[in-house]
Protein backbone atom coordinates (compact mmCIF):
# COMPACT_ATOMS: atom_id res chain seq x y z
CA UNK A 1 0.00 0.00 0.00
CA UNK A 2 1.26 3.51 -0.48
CA UNK A 3 2.19 5.18 2.94
CA UNK A 4 -0.02 7.40 4.71
CA UNK A 5 1.26 10.47 6.84
CA UNK A 6 0.06 10.86 10.58
CA UNK A 7 0.21 14.83 10.74
CA UNK A 8 -0.92 14.90 14.32
CA UNK A 9 -2.72 12.51 16.90
CA UNK A 10 -4.33 12.51 20.71
CA UNK A 11 -6.19 10.60 23.02
CA UNK A 12 -7.74 10.59 26.44
CA UNK A 13 -7.49 8.06 28.96
CA UNK A 14 -7.67 7.07 32.38
CA UNK A 15 -3.92 7.75 32.38
CA UNK A 16 -4.76 11.41 31.60
CA UNK A 17 -5.92 14.27 28.84
CA UNK A 18 -3.14 14.33 25.76
CA UNK A 19 0.14 12.78 24.50
CA UNK A 20 2.17 14.55 27.37
CA UNK A 21 0.18 13.09 30.21
CA UNK A 22 0.18 10.05 28.85
CA UNK A 23 4.18 9.62 28.23
CA UNK A 24 4.58 10.64 31.56
CA UNK A 25 2.15 8.03 33.31
CA UNK A 26 3.96 5.02 30.14
CA UNK A 27 7.20 6.50 31.81
CA UNK A 28 6.27 5.89 35.29
CA UNK A 29 4.62 2.55 34.45
CA UNK A 30 1.70 3.61 36.06
CA UNK A 31 -1.59 2.95 35.87
CA UNK A 32 -5.25 4.90 35.30
CA UNK A 33 -7.25 2.06 36.84
CA UNK A 34 -8.55 2.33 40.23
CA UNK A 35 -11.10 -0.58 42.44
CA UNK A 36 -14.33 1.43 41.95
CA UNK A 37 -17.85 1.64 40.62
CA UNK A 38 -19.28 3.64 37.93
CA UNK A 39 -22.77 5.67 37.95
CA UNK A 40 -25.16 3.14 39.90
CA UNK A 41 -22.89 -0.10 39.07
CA UNK A 42 -20.99 -1.32 42.05
CA UNK A 43 -18.90 -4.18 40.77
CA UNK A 44 -16.06 -5.78 42.53
CA UNK A 45 -13.89 -4.98 39.70
CA UNK A 46 -10.93 -2.23 38.27
CA UNK A 47 -12.13 0.54 35.99
CA UNK A 48 -10.50 2.92 33.95
CA UNK A 49 -12.51 5.78 33.92
CA UNK A 50 -11.29 9.27 32.06
CA UNK A 51 -11.34 12.08 34.79
CA UNK A 52 -13.50 15.48 33.68
CA UNK A 53 -16.23 13.84 31.39
CA UNK A 54 -18.79 14.60 33.54
CA UNK A 55 -18.02 17.68 33.93
CA UNK A 56 -17.23 18.56 30.21
CA UNK A 57 -21.01 19.45 28.47
CA UNK A 58 -20.84 20.04 25.29
CA UNK A 59 -20.68 23.96 23.62
CA UNK A 60 -24.07 24.85 23.03
CA UNK A 61 -23.82 24.50 18.95
CA UNK A 62 -23.49 20.84 19.54
CA UNK A 63 -25.75 20.40 22.59
CA UNK A 64 -28.02 18.22 20.40
CA UNK A 65 -25.46 15.55 20.25
CA UNK A 66 -25.41 15.54 23.95
CA UNK A 67 -23.96 12.20 25.62
CA UNK A 68 -21.02 10.76 27.70
CA UNK A 69 -19.18 8.82 24.68
CA UNK A 70 -20.04 12.60 22.41
CA UNK A 71 -18.42 14.31 25.58
CA UNK A 72 -15.36 12.01 25.29
CA UNK A 73 -14.56 12.57 22.10
CA UNK A 74 -14.70 16.54 22.17
CA UNK A 75 -12.48 16.44 25.08
CA UNK A 76 -9.76 14.01 22.63
CA UNK A 77 -10.67 17.24 19.68
CA UNK A 78 -9.54 19.73 21.95
CA UNK A 79 -6.45 17.94 23.64
CA UNK A 80 -2.87 18.91 21.82
CA UNK A 81 -4.52 21.21 19.49
CA UNK A 82 -6.06 18.57 17.40
CA UNK A 83 -8.63 20.43 16.38
CA UNK A 84 -6.81 23.09 14.78
CA UNK A 85 -4.83 20.60 13.20
CA UNK A 86 -8.11 19.26 11.47
CA UNK A 87 -9.00 23.14 10.76
CA UNK A 88 -5.11 23.38 9.35
CA UNK A 89 -6.12 20.27 6.82
CA UNK A 90 -9.38 21.49 5.97
CA UNK A 91 -7.83 24.88 4.99
CA UNK A 92 -5.43 22.78 2.46
CA UNK A 93 -7.86 20.32 0.88
CA UNK A 94 -11.36 21.53 1.56
CA UNK A 95 -13.86 20.50 3.89
CA UNK A 96 -15.40 17.88 1.24
CA UNK A 97 -12.01 16.12 0.84
CA UNK A 98 -11.14 15.47 4.69
CA UNK A 99 -13.14 12.23 5.73
CA UNK A 100 -13.75 10.67 9.25
CA UNK A 101 -13.60 7.33 10.19
CA UNK A 102 -14.10 6.14 13.64
CA UNK A 103 -14.59 3.33 15.70
CA UNK A 104 -17.42 2.16 19.07
CA UNK A 105 -18.85 -0.13 20.38
CA UNK A 106 -21.33 0.86 22.71
CA UNK A 107 -21.67 4.75 21.30
CA UNK A 108 -24.30 6.78 23.70
CA UNK A 109 -25.67 3.53 25.47
CA UNK A 110 -25.44 5.20 28.09
CA UNK A 111 -27.83 7.57 27.70
CA UNK A 112 -30.36 4.91 26.18
CA UNK A 113 -30.12 2.70 29.72
CA UNK A 114 -30.78 6.65 32.03
CA UNK A 115 -33.66 7.11 29.54
CA UNK A 116 -35.38 3.86 30.55
CA UNK A 117 -35.32 5.07 33.88
CA UNK A 118 -36.96 8.07 32.84
CA UNK A 119 -40.02 5.97 31.00
CA UNK A 120 -43.56 7.16 31.79
CA UNK A 121 -44.98 5.24 34.45
CA UNK A 122 -48.46 4.78 32.99
CA UNK A 123 -47.16 3.71 29.36
CA UNK A 124 -44.00 3.32 29.26
CA UNK A 125 -42.69 5.98 26.70
CA UNK A 126 -39.52 7.46 26.91
CA UNK A 127 -39.09 10.64 27.98
CA UNK A 128 -39.41 13.53 25.33
CA UNK A 129 -36.01 14.86 25.17
CA UNK A 130 -34.50 11.61 24.67
CA UNK A 131 -32.74 11.39 21.04
CA UNK A 132 -31.76 8.41 19.90
CA UNK A 133 -30.42 9.16 16.68
CA UNK A 134 -27.94 11.92 18.27
CA UNK A 135 -27.47 10.53 21.39
CA UNK A 136 -26.97 6.45 20.98
CA UNK A 137 -26.90 5.42 17.82
CA UNK A 138 -23.29 3.58 16.49
CA UNK A 139 -23.53 6.42 13.46
CA UNK A 140 -23.72 9.38 16.01
CA UNK A 141 -20.37 9.37 16.56
CA UNK A 142 -19.59 10.11 13.16
CA UNK A 143 -21.96 12.37 12.80
CA UNK A 144 -20.51 14.61 15.83
CA UNK A 145 -17.51 14.60 14.72
CA UNK A 146 -17.66 15.59 11.34
CA UNK A 147 -20.13 18.49 13.01
CA UNK A 148 -17.04 19.56 15.75
CA UNK A 149 -14.61 19.54 13.03
CA UNK A 150 -16.87 21.44 10.31
CA UNK A 151 -16.05 18.45 7.75
CA UNK A 152 -18.49 17.42 4.96
CA UNK A 153 -15.88 14.47 3.35
CA UNK A 154 -17.30 10.71 3.66
CA UNK A 155 -17.82 10.00 7.02
CA UNK A 156 -18.73 6.04 8.91
CA UNK A 157 -18.65 4.51 11.76
CA UNK A 158 -17.18 0.77 12.52
CA UNK A 159 -18.10 -1.49 14.73
CA UNK A 160 -16.16 -4.61 14.93
CA UNK A 161 -15.70 -4.86 18.54
CA UNK A 162 -12.30 -4.60 19.66
CA UNK A 163 -10.70 -3.83 16.64
CA UNK A 164 -12.88 -1.10 15.58
CA UNK A 165 -10.53 1.83 16.03
CA UNK A 166 -7.93 0.44 14.25
CA UNK A 167 -9.59 -0.91 11.39
CA UNK A 168 -10.53 3.00 10.68
CA UNK A 169 -6.95 3.74 9.95
CA UNK A 170 -7.80 0.92 7.26
CA UNK A 171 -10.78 2.17 5.72
CA UNK A 172 -9.30 6.02 5.67
CA UNK A 173 -6.07 4.64 4.05
CA UNK A 174 -8.01 2.80 1.33
CA UNK A 175 -10.44 5.51 0.54
CA UNK A 176 -7.28 7.93 0.36
CA UNK A 177 -5.63 5.07 -2.03
CA UNK A 178 -8.97 5.62 -4.13
CA UNK A 179 -8.40 8.89 -4.70
CA UNK A 180 -11.79 9.64 -2.93
CA UNK A 181 -10.17 12.12 -0.28
CA UNK A 182 -7.12 13.32 0.56
CA UNK A 183 -6.87 13.46 4.50
CA UNK A 184 -9.03 11.69 7.05
CA UNK A 185 -9.68 12.06 10.77
CA UNK A 186 -9.62 8.54 12.05
CA UNK A 187 -10.21 6.97 15.68
CA UNK A 188 -12.31 5.63 18.10
CA UNK A 189 -14.82 6.78 20.99
CA UNK A 190 -15.94 4.08 23.80
CA UNK A 191 -17.52 5.42 27.38
CA UNK A 192 -18.66 2.86 30.20
CA UNK A 193 -22.36 2.15 30.61
CA UNK A 194 -24.28 -0.50 32.57
CA UNK A 195 -24.72 -2.85 29.47
CA UNK A 196 -21.09 -3.04 29.07
CA UNK A 197 -20.10 -3.67 32.66
CA UNK A 198 -22.83 -6.12 33.84
CA UNK A 199 -22.26 -8.04 30.28
CA UNK A 200 -18.72 -8.47 30.72
CA UNK A 201 -19.24 -9.57 34.53
CA UNK A 202 -22.66 -11.56 33.14
CA UNK A 203 -19.46 -13.51 31.03
CA UNK A 204 -17.41 -13.98 33.93
CA UNK A 205 -14.40 -12.07 32.13
CA UNK A 206 -13.70 -9.57 34.80
CA UNK A 207 -10.85 -9.41 37.34
CA UNK A 208 -11.25 -8.85 40.41
CA UNK A 209 -7.97 -7.78 40.75
CA UNK A 210 -5.99 -5.10 38.08
CA UNK A 211 -5.72 -6.67 34.49
CA UNK A 212 -2.39 -8.56 34.78
CA UNK A 213 -1.64 -9.10 30.64
CA UNK A 214 0.97 -12.42 30.49
CA UNK A 215 0.64 -13.05 33.80
CA UNK A 216 0.48 -16.81 35.66
CA UNK A 217 -2.55 -15.75 37.52
CA UNK A 218 -4.62 -13.43 34.98
CA UNK A 219 -8.53 -13.37 35.51
CA UNK A 220 -9.47 -11.42 33.04
CA UNK A 221 -10.30 -7.51 31.84
CA UNK A 222 -10.33 -4.39 33.38
CA UNK A 223 -12.59 -1.97 31.47
CA UNK A 224 -12.49 1.32 30.50
CA UNK A 225 -12.96 4.62 28.30
CA UNK A 226 -11.13 5.99 25.66
CA UNK A 227 -10.63 8.60 22.98
CA UNK A 228 -8.32 8.71 20.33
CA UNK A 229 -7.74 10.44 16.75
CA UNK A 230 -5.24 11.10 14.18
CA UNK A 231 -5.28 12.85 10.81
CA UNK A 232 -3.96 11.44 7.81
CA UNK A 233 -3.12 12.89 4.81
CA UNK A 234 -1.08 11.34 1.14
CA UNK A 235 2.15 11.19 1.44
CA UNK A 236 2.38 14.07 -1.37
CA UNK A 237 0.84 16.61 0.74
CA UNK A 238 3.22 16.42 4.10
CA UNK A 239 6.67 15.82 3.89
CA UNK A 240 7.47 15.99 7.44
CA UNK A 241 4.73 14.20 9.27
CA UNK A 242 4.90 12.82 13.09
CA UNK A 243 4.62 9.30 11.57
CA UNK A 244 4.18 6.97 8.81
CA UNK A 245 0.73 4.39 8.43
CA UNK A 246 2.61 1.55 5.98
CA UNK A 247 0.63 -0.89 6.25
CA UNK A 248 -2.41 -2.60 7.29
CA UNK A 249 -3.39 -6.54 7.83
CA UNK A 250 -7.26 -7.41 8.14
CA UNK A 251 -8.58 -10.82 8.92
CA UNK A 252 -12.11 -12.39 10.29
CA UNK A 253 -11.47 -15.86 11.77
CA UNK A 254 -15.12 -16.33 12.95
CA UNK A 255 -14.48 -19.05 15.04
CA UNK A 256 -16.43 -18.31 18.11
CA UNK A 257 -18.63 -15.33 19.29
CA UNK A 258 -16.05 -14.18 21.98
CA UNK A 259 -12.77 -16.80 21.84
CA UNK A 260 -10.40 -16.19 19.56
CA UNK A 261 -8.90 -19.57 17.46
CA UNK A 262 -6.56 -21.06 19.73
CA UNK A 263 -3.89 -21.37 17.96
CA UNK A 264 -4.03 -17.97 16.63
CA UNK A 265 -4.23 -17.99 13.25
CA UNK A 266 -6.28 -15.25 12.26
CA UNK A 267 -4.35 -12.80 14.12
CA UNK A 268 -1.27 -14.32 11.96
CA UNK A 269 -3.12 -13.07 8.87
CA UNK A 270 -3.46 -10.22 10.50
CA UNK A 271 -0.26 -9.39 11.57
CA UNK A 272 1.57 -11.02 8.31
CA UNK A 273 -0.80 -9.14 5.56
CA UNK A 274 0.40 -5.78 7.44
CA UNK A 275 3.90 -6.63 6.97
CA UNK A 276 3.66 -7.45 3.69
CA UNK A 277 1.67 -4.51 2.49
CA UNK A 278 4.23 -2.52 4.33
CA UNK A 279 6.76 -4.30 2.53
CA UNK A 280 8.03 -5.25 5.55
CA UNK A 281 9.74 -8.22 7.29
CA UNK A 282 9.35 -9.14 10.63
CA UNK A 283 12.67 -8.48 11.92
CA UNK A 284 12.45 -4.73 10.96
CA UNK A 285 9.40 -4.71 13.51
CA UNK A 286 11.38 -2.92 16.85
CA UNK A 287 8.37 -3.68 18.90
CA UNK A 288 4.54 -4.47 19.56
CA UNK A 289 1.53 -3.23 21.63
CA UNK A 290 -0.30 -6.23 22.30
CA UNK A 291 -3.90 -6.59 22.38
CA UNK A 292 -3.43 -8.13 25.37
CA UNK A 293 -6.67 -8.43 27.21
CA UNK A 294 -5.25 -10.67 30.45
CA UNK A 295 -7.67 -12.98 29.75
CA UNK A 296 -6.32 -16.63 29.69
CA UNK A 297 -7.63 -18.20 26.47
CA UNK A 298 -6.94 -14.79 24.24
CA UNK A 299 -3.32 -13.86 25.75
CA UNK A 300 -2.73 -17.69 25.35
CA UNK A 301 -3.48 -17.38 21.63
CA UNK A 302 -2.01 -14.12 20.84
CA UNK A 303 1.23 -15.33 22.26
CA UNK A 304 0.76 -18.40 19.87
CA UNK A 305 0.70 -16.39 17.16
CA UNK A 306 3.06 -13.50 17.86
CA UNK A 307 5.88 -16.65 18.24
CA UNK A 308 4.45 -17.48 14.72
CA UNK A 309 5.04 -14.75 13.11
CA UNK A 310 7.61 -12.68 15.17
CA UNK A 311 9.33 -15.44 17.35
CA UNK A 312 10.82 -14.69 20.79
CA UNK A 313 12.58 -11.76 19.29
CA UNK A 314 10.67 -8.73 19.20
CA UNK A 315 10.01 -6.52 22.59
CA UNK A 316 6.33 -6.43 22.96
CA UNK A 317 4.04 -5.35 25.73
CA UNK A 318 0.23 -4.61 26.43
CA UNK A 319 -1.00 -1.34 28.23
CA UNK A 320 -4.37 -2.06 28.72
CA UNK A 321 -2.82 -2.41 32.69
CA UNK A 322 -2.59 0.69 31.94
CA UNK A 323 -5.80 1.96 30.78
CA UNK A 324 -8.13 -0.77 30.78
CA UNK A 325 -9.46 -2.51 28.01
CA UNK A 326 -11.42 0.87 26.01
CA UNK A 327 -13.31 -1.47 24.06
CA UNK A 328 -13.94 0.10 20.48
CA UNK A 329 -11.71 2.54 21.01
CA UNK A 330 -8.86 0.34 22.08
CA UNK A 331 -7.35 0.19 18.09
CA UNK A 332 -7.47 4.07 18.28
CA UNK A 333 -5.85 4.43 21.59
CA UNK A 334 -3.02 1.63 21.62
CA UNK A 335 -2.45 3.16 17.73
CA UNK A 336 -1.37 6.62 19.16
CA UNK A 337 0.51 4.65 21.91
CA UNK A 338 2.50 2.78 19.59
CA UNK A 339 3.21 6.55 17.64
CA UNK A 340 4.36 7.99 21.07
CA UNK A 341 6.70 4.77 21.33
CA UNK A 342 7.90 5.58 18.38
CA UNK A 343 8.05 9.78 18.66
CA UNK A 344 9.56 9.63 22.35
CA UNK A 345 11.82 5.86 21.70
CA UNK A 346 9.89 4.73 24.46
CA UNK A 347 8.57 0.36 24.50
CA UNK A 348 5.75 0.71 27.19
CA UNK A 349 6.33 -2.09 30.07
CA UNK A 350 3.23 -4.21 31.16
CA UNK A 351 3.81 -3.03 34.31
CA UNK A 352 1.01 -4.85 36.51
CA UNK A 353 2.41 -8.35 35.82
CA UNK A 354 3.74 -10.24 38.63
CA UNK A 355 4.53 -13.44 37.97
CA UNK A 356 5.48 -14.48 34.08
CA UNK A 357 3.22 -17.23 32.64
CA UNK A 358 5.94 -20.07 31.74
CA UNK A 359 3.44 -21.34 29.24
CA UNK A 360 4.29 -18.13 26.91
CA UNK A 361 7.19 -17.47 25.28
CA UNK A 362 6.77 -13.76 23.65
CA UNK A 363 9.23 -11.53 24.73
CA UNK A 364 7.11 -9.43 26.84
CA UNK A 365 7.85 -6.19 28.19
CA UNK A 366 7.36 -5.43 32.40
CA UNK A 367 8.44 -1.79 32.63
CA UNK A 368 9.31 0.88 30.09
CA UNK A 369 12.42 0.46 27.81
CA UNK A 370 13.78 3.49 25.94
CA UNK A 371 15.11 2.32 22.41
CA UNK A 372 15.75 4.01 18.79
CA UNK A 373 12.76 2.71 17.20
CA UNK A 374 11.98 2.32 13.49
CA UNK A 375 9.00 0.60 12.89
CA UNK A 376 6.31 -0.45 15.49
CA UNK A 377 3.07 -2.61 14.83
CA UNK A 378 -0.32 -2.49 17.05
CA UNK A 379 -2.50 -5.88 17.39
CA UNK A 380 -6.20 -5.09 18.45
CA UNK A 381 -8.18 -8.25 18.23
CA UNK A 382 -12.32 -8.31 18.94
CA UNK A 383 -15.28 -10.30 19.50
CA UNK A 384 -16.35 -12.68 16.71
CA UNK A 385 -13.07 -12.88 15.47
CA UNK A 386 -12.29 -9.47 13.71
CA UNK A 387 -8.77 -8.62 13.78
CA UNK A 388 -6.54 -5.75 12.68
CA UNK A 389 -2.74 -4.82 12.76
CA UNK A 390 -1.28 -1.08 12.39
CA UNK A 391 2.28 -1.40 11.06
CA UNK A 392 3.43 2.50 11.75
CA UNK A 393 7.32 4.11 10.85
CA UNK A 394 9.48 7.04 12.59
CA UNK A 395 8.67 10.30 10.80
CA UNK A 396 10.25 13.14 10.74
Amino acid sequence: MKRVAVVDHTLATALGSGRTATVAALRANASGLRARGFETAQLPTWLGIVAGVDETPLPAALAAWECRNNRLAWMGLQADGFAHSVAEARARHGARRVGVFVGTSTSGLLTTEQAYRRRDPATGALPADFDYAHAHSTGSLAAFVRAALALEGPAGVISTACSSGAKAYAAAARMMDLGLIDAAVVGGVDSLCMTVLYGFNSLELCSPDVCRPWDAHRRGISLGEGAAFALLEREADTPAPRAWLLGTGESSDGYHMSSPLPDGAGAVAAMREALARAGLRPEDVDYVNLHGTATVNNDAAEDAAMCAVFGERVPCSSTKGATGHTLGAAGAVEASISLLALEHGLMPGGGTRTTPDPALRANVLDAPVDAALGVVASNSFGFGGSNACLVFGAGR
